[in-house]
């Protein structure tokens, strides 16, 4: 370079200048390649000059000046703040010898306020913004029109007034900070070398504005501009990373708004880009991990798979770490990552992440004290989480303290603020809570008093009028139920026709419209005896049938008030409004996943719904519904897993288009199940889209050969195929009357009335469970025999009579399908037990299936005569926990002696080497099981109910697999293998439940403790009746050799042990 060069010749009275020169020259070609080591040789050349020249030389401010915008331009390099406070200064310096009047004053004023915004945004120091903005002003005074740096005054300006929009929120900042932007873009037209800074400055601006009022034009603008400031900008520049951010930024935010996917995906694109041009120890690196981190989390929302958003709370995190605890942005990121982790929880209920979530909003909040813009969304969000908490655990604290943050942010919130009413309703809702938890009629009143003012700020038009009038609707319902002034009910009727006249048919919420203005019309039918108002009551009640969208939790229950209305006012809608509760239930089940957090769910949705349908059913003597119905709502979990998988995994090996609708429905049902977890006050007509994309899915996979029935339940001409080889018995026990349909292979069921209740039927079941208890401590024969006693006389007495004048042959097998109390009595075992009368195991041999199409299925995957049969023994005499186990070792050779021979492989699973891995190997290379071990039962949480290996629990969660192939026999030799969670015996969530649907067609259980040498006696009776005639085993011949053998040791073992063992299935 020519300066180097003369610095070598030039006189040391003009080596100052020669240095600046060459500074100046590196600092240029810096500006234009971007290379960084130009710009260290520009700083240090400007400090040798600047030390050269005379303290009082006039040209002193220029030279400060100059290293001054260096020092700058390398702090936006690497980030270290000690180069950007020592440019600060050195301005500082440069202005006070920059008097007005000086021709470079506009000059120091525009760099010293540059830096000054530079340094608020590392540290967030307000005065730092103040001091910019009053400085810009200043130098733009000085830049009249026609000036050549008027275009760098107006952004600059423009700048740091959009930021401290960003800060206090003041709109007239925004809207100057955007006119100054069009201005500035003006002056730099094409050609111009800042045109492309300009470009994105506007947009951003626009960008900001969009966020705060909505206007798709401005956002629409935004992205154009991002793009046409990328376009101009080389591939090397030093603001390239910033500006594939700030497009980024803009395609998610649109995004967010209108939901093409196309958008979201380019945004994470751009944001990984973004990365790769970034050193790792970049100042400005945990912003952009926070971008991508949040793309991450939108793109999760949409297509719910769960490692995106693992992943975006892993970027989330590391973002964090990277920034200063004092740093400005600080509480936006706790507060992202609190976001994240809040979908985690609701997707998979894991309670650390809901703790977390609280703690983060805490920690955010503390970083936004009284004065920040942000304090009541940090308040309101905190208060959330906190009801989110109370309605896990019902801790009234979490509630209490909810309410206090609400009003708190309430009270923050200027009166005008266009979330007000979003307040108002938020801290209504958490009074309303409080109220129907403590019953304190001054928080019902207060909520209706909030009601009406959230009901002043949405004006006709307003897009959340109908649900602030249904909410204040509710408010005085209730009221009224407390203090039955007919004023309240009047104005909540009037008010609930005002709410469901404004929301369109298609709309989520219109189901629970309809039910709450149905139940207020009930209300006043029961007060006033006004036929009319009854009327209107099941005229609004059968417009749910006819809902166009996938029902939600909401709608299943508003179906389910319906039928227990018309149910206790024998109205001749009942059944068919069970019947659209059960075609909502199927729905809501088909969106669930198949993890057992949801098992939860299933409970609160099933409860009596399908056992008071089958009641509602026989007394109408429509007895084939009656089986339609009780099976479609029994079971759901385990019929979820069969009853959706299977089909889809039909589906999407039926050709190209099976596989895509089989993909377009995972995706779909994922995204509505996100929806309908997280409540929010008025669905966005994107969610409403959805539930119409879902319908339309389902009715397009209905359109193709063999799928007309997919997620529909069997017709009784389907499931009468489960009693081809013999009767199907359905016992059910309901609050309305007890039952039993007997199915045959051909014709109609018959119906056997039980002179019996439900609460005789669970007082019974629980005597028989305290006694089962106590097992083994001694001798309860008597006992016993008084309960099998019972069980005869009343339950399986008349079914046999019925069984006998349908000629029924003696010997026959029968499958019992028992509901709800009926599930956890031994039904095989009843009898009058007396000298010359027969009880049930002298006359049938019985066996059981949680539903009629498990049975079918299990038919259905009947082994090919020739296929080789791979058996395995696993024994576990000596699991991590629980009593050793001595006749583990014999039983397990005894199993080996008899079957060894007749098996075309035998492996023998024991101690060290029976664990949980080793099970589940086990599992995938053999057809016949036999396990003998520790059972586990879990009431309270029935998917961790488990067999004992060495290495800990081989769990039902880990069982429940739907890969497993070809699956024949399992012999559970252990404890409580057929007794599931009493509190949910619709589901039969039990050990030997779960090895049949997860695919073996003949399962033999335990209903309690089964005694060592029992468990022995039986494995060495049992397998020889299991072989059939050409020396193979037959798993059809499982509850024939069970009943033979138990009837072989009947003088050899207690009564208890010779009822145990059930046999499930085939």
């Amino acid at each position: 370079m020519m300066y180097q060069a003369g610095l070598k010749l030039c006189p040391p009275s003009h080596r100052s200048w020669r240095l600046n020169n060459l500074a100046l020259s590196l600092r240029n070609r810096f500006l234009q390649g971007g290379i960084v080591s130009d710009l260290d040789g520009a700083i240090v050349h400007h400090r040798a000059a600047l030390e050269l020249l005379p303290p009082c030389h006039s040209n002193r401010s220029m030279f400060f000046n100059n290293l001054a915008l260096s020092l700058r331009d390398r702090f936006l390099q690497r980030g270290i703040m000690s180069d950007l406070d020592e440019a600060i200064e050195l301005h500082r310096a440069a202005l006070l010898r920059r008097p007005p009047g000086h021709s470079d004053r506009s000059s120091s004023l525009n760099n010293l306020a540059a830096s000054l915004h530079d340094r608020f945004l590392q540290r967030g120091i307000m005065s730092d913004l103040d001091e910019a903005i009053e400085l810009h002003r200043a130098a733009l005074l000085l830049r009249s029109p026609g000036h050549l740096d008027r275009s760098s005054s107006l952004n600059n300006l423009a700048a740091s007034l959009q930021d401290r929009f960003l800060q206090r929120g003041t709109m007239s900042d925004l809207d100057e900070a955007i006119e100054l932007h069009r201005a500035a873009l003006l002056l730099r037209s094409p050609g111009h070398s800042d045109r492309s800074l300009s470009l994105n400055n506007l947009a951003l601006s626009l960008r900001d504005r969009f966020l705060q009022c909505g206007n798709m034009s401005d956002i629409d603008e935004a992205v154009e501009l991002h793009r046409a400031a990328l376009e101009l900008l080389p591939l090397c520049h030093s603001n390239r990373s910033m500006f594939l951010n700030n497009l980024a930024a803009s395609l998610q935010n649109r995004f967010q708004r209108r939901g093409i996917m196309s958008d979201i995906d380019e945004a994470i694109e751009l944001h990984w880009a973004v990365l790769e041009l970034l050193p790792l120890c970049h100042s400005n690196r945990s912003m952009f991990l926070n971008n991508l981190a949040a793309s991450l989390h939108d793109r999760f929302l949409q297509r719910g798979i769960m490692s995106e958003l693992d992943e975006a709370i892993k970027i989330h995190r590391a973002a964090l770490e990277l920034l200063p605890s004092c740093h400005s942005n600080r509480s936006m990121f706790l507060n992202n990552l609190a976001a994240s982790l809040r979908d985690r929880f609701q997707q998979q209920g894991i309670m650390s992440d809901l703790d977390e979530v609280i703690e983060l909003h805490r920690a955010a909040l503390l970083l936004r004290p009284s004065g920040h813009s942000d304090r009541p969304s940090s308040l309101n969000n905190l208060a959330t989480s906190l009801q989110d908490r109370f309605q896990q655990y019902g801790i009234m604290s979490d509630l209490d303290e909810a309410i206090e943050l609400h009003r708190t942010a309430l009270e923050l919130l200027p009166s005008c603020h266009s979330n007000r009413s979003l307040f108002l309703n938020s801290l209504a809702a958490s009074l309303h809570d409080r109220f129907q938890q403590q019953g304190i009629m001054s928080d019902l009143d207060e909520v209706i008093n909030l009601h009406r003012a959230a009901l002043l700020l949405r004006p006709p038009g307003h897009s959340e009028r109908s649900m602030s009038l249904s909410n204040l609707a509710v408010g005085l319902r209730d009221r009224f139920r407390q203090r039955g002034i007919m004023s309240d009910l009047d104005e909540a009727i009037e008010l609930h026709r005002a709410a469901l006249e404004l929301l369109p048919l298609c709309h989520s919420n219109r189901s629970v419209f309809l039910d709450n203005l149905a139940l207020s019309l009930r209300d006043r039918f029961r007060r006033r005896g006004v036929q009319p108002d009854l009327d209107e009551v099941f005229s609004l009640c059968s417009q749910l049938p006819h809902l166009s969208h996938a029902a939600s939790r909401t709608d299943l229950s508003v179906a389910k008030s319906w039928a227990a209305s018309a149910h206790s006012l024998n109205h001749d809608s009942t059944l068919l409004a069970y019947k659209t509760a059960l075609k909502f239930l199927d729905q809501q089940v088909a969106l669930l996943s198949t993890s057992s957090r949801h098992l939860d769910v299933i409970k609160e949705a099933v409860s009596s719904l399908a056992t008071d349908a089958f009641s509602c059913s026989v007394r109408h003597n429509a007895l084939t519904t009656a089986v339609e119905l009780v099976e479609q709502g029994r079971a759901v979990f385990w019929t979820q897993l069969a009853h959706l998988s299977t089909p889809l995994n039909e589906l999407s090996a039926s050709g190209d288009t099976g596989t895509a609708l089989t993909e377009e429905f995972k995706q779909l049902s994922f995204r509505l199940r996100n929806t309908f977890d997280q409540s929010t006050e008025d669905p966005s007509p994107q969610t409403r889209q959805l539930t119409m994309q879902w319908d339309d899915v389902v009715t397009r996979i209905r359109m193709l050969r063999g799928f007309s029935r997919f997620l529909l339940p069997p017709l009784f001409s389907d499931l009468q195929k489960a009693a081809e080889e013999g009767p199907v018995i359905i016992l059910n026990a309901s609050q309305y009357s007890c039952d039993a349909l007997i199915i045959y292979s051909t014709g109609d069921p018959i119906h056997a009335p039980l002179v019996i209740t439900q609460a005789a039927v669970s007082e019974l079941s629980s005597e028989f469970q305290l006694l089962a208890e106590q097992f083994g401590s001694a001798d309860y024969r008597d006992e016993l025999i008084s309960i099998f006693r019972k069980l005869w006389a009343v339950v399986v007495g008349p079914v046999v009579q019925v069984l006998r004048e349908t000629k029924v042959n003696p010997g026959s097998r029968i499958w019992w399908c028992p509901t709800a109390e009926f599930t956890l009595l031994p039904l095989h075992a009843a009898g009058p037990y007396k000298k010359k009368r027969e009880n049930l195991s002298d006359i049938y041999i019985s066996s059981y299936t949680p539903t009629l199409a498990t049975l079918i299925r299990a038919r259905q995957r009947a082994s090919r005569d020739v296929s080789p049969q791979h058996f395995v023994a696993i024994g576990q005499g000596n699991p991590d926990r629980g009593r050793e186990l001595k006749c583990v070792t014999p039983e397990l050779a005894v199993v080996a002696e008899c079957l060894k021979p007749v098996v075309s492989s035998f492996t023998s699973l024991e101690d060290s080497d029976a664990t949980v891995q080793g099970a589940l190997d086990a599992l995938n290379h053999n057809q016949w099981l036999h396990l003998a071990c520790h059972g586990m039962p879990n009431q309270t949480q029935p998917f961790e109910s488990s067999f004992a290996m060495c290495d800990g629990p081989l769990m039902i969660k880990d069982i429940i697999r739907p890969d497993w192939q070809n699956l024949e026999f399992a012999f559970l030799s252990t404890c409580h293998t057929a007794v599931g969670d009493g509190s949910s015996p619709h589901e039969s969530i039990h050990l030997a439940a779960a090895m049949q649907f997860s695919g073996f067609r003949s399962v033999i259980g335990s209903m309690w403790s089964v005694d060592d040498d029992v468990a022995c006696q039986v494995a060495s009776a049992f397998y020889g009746h299991l072989v059939d005639s050409s020396g193979r085993l037959d798993c059809t011949r499982a509850a024939v050799a069970l009943h033979t053998t138990m009837k072989s040791l009947r003088k050899k073992i207690p009564l208890e042990q010779q009822i145990v063992f059930v046999h499930i299935g085939v």
